[in-house]
């Protein structure tokens, strides 16, 4: 496979119709397996993850039964599969948002799930109701084949960097709102109450969310302030000097706009070995909160491999 195919080229503004489609179609979706699973601490349980062919949502309790939905961006399809081995399939095609949103109600009906979601999108200022949506409706398949693929490779580093900490730390997952792939490291200490606003967030679930010092890291296809596809990294609270860090590799800056470290998608991409290239971003910009911050480092650090 070429270099193209595992590290796909992804310019933000040629496919920013389907980019914002798509997020609110993972939004209707997201927010079904919000309203039906149990909640877990720093909104755990609401996130999407990387599967062999796009997203899913895992399995999602219902009754006596359990059911998956399943976003294909190799036949393009999403997929609704029960316990009980029923299934409903959807065509993944250009479509505005409210047509989305009534196909897939539909398919969980027709499969015996009741379900209602707040029809407001999150993280998303002047956001339309989806029933409402006729904006969005464009869809480039080859341009989510390629979103997809970026987010399989980040996956793969960042599952790979989270494996040095024995803290606690989150999953590798995709939140939906705001439309990124993370993963977060924790201090162990308290953190001073989130005081943002996030529209369509409660402020009590940013304060949950946030109630923890972290270190998180992340991959998100463009918007929200740049045109371009990029790693991230911040922590939270900021700590005195963090932002000043000397961190890797040489593409990576602090973002005074945006309050965090960034490494442009195709600073890596470009790179002689891509994968070295993220993990020493992941790295030296955890370190460099980590240090800041005073965190206990030797307690919350272990290099084991069992297979050695």
């Amino acid at each position: 496979m070429s270099e193209d195919a595992v590290w796909p080229p992804l310019p933000y503004l040629a496919w920013q119709p389907t980019c914002e489609t798509l997020r609110l179609w993972v939004q209707i979706v997201g927010k079904i397996r919000l309203r039906l699973t149990p909640w877990l601490n720093h909104s755990w349980h609401v996130p999407l993850y990387v599967t062999a062919r796009g997203l899913t949502t895992s399995v999602i309790p219902y009754k006596s039964e359990d059911f998956e939905i399943r976003f294909d961006f190799i036949d393009h399809v999403l997929d609704i599969e029960t316990s009980s081995g029923q299934r409903r399939r959807l065509r993944l095609m250009p479509q505005p948002v409210c047509d989305f949103h009534t196909a897939v109600m539909k398919a969980l009906g027709d499969l015996g799930i009741e379900v209602r979601v707040t029809e407001l999108p999150c993280e998303i200022p002047g956001a339309i109701p989806f029933s409402a949506d006729r904006e969005h409706a464009s869809y480039d398949a080859d341009a989510a084949h390629r979103f997809w693929r970026a987010l399989l490779q980040a996956d793969r580093v960042f599952k790979k960097f989270r494996t040095g900490f024995i803290g606690k730390a989150s999953p590798v997952h995709f939140f939906w709102g705001s439309f990124d792939l993370a993963v977060t490291r924790f201090s162990g200490r308290t953190a001073p109450p989130f005081t943002g606003k996030v529209p369509g967030l409660s402020t009590a679930v940013m304060v949950e969310a946030y109630s923890h010092e972290v270190s998180s890291a992340g991959f998100w296809p463009g918007g929200g302030g740049i045109d371009y596809p990029s790693f991230y990294s911040y922590a939270y609270p900021a700590p005195d000097g963090f932002k000043d860090s000397a961190v890797s590799p040489k593409g990576a800056f602090f973002s005074e706009a945006l309050g965090e470290f960034l490494l442009p998608y195709d600073e890596v991409r470009n790179a002689r070995d891509p994968e070295a290239s993220l993990l020493s971003f992941l790295q030296s910009t955890y370190e460099a909160a980590a240090d800041a911050a005073h965190w206990d480092r030797a307690g919350l650090e272990k290099n084991f491999n069992p297979r050695r």
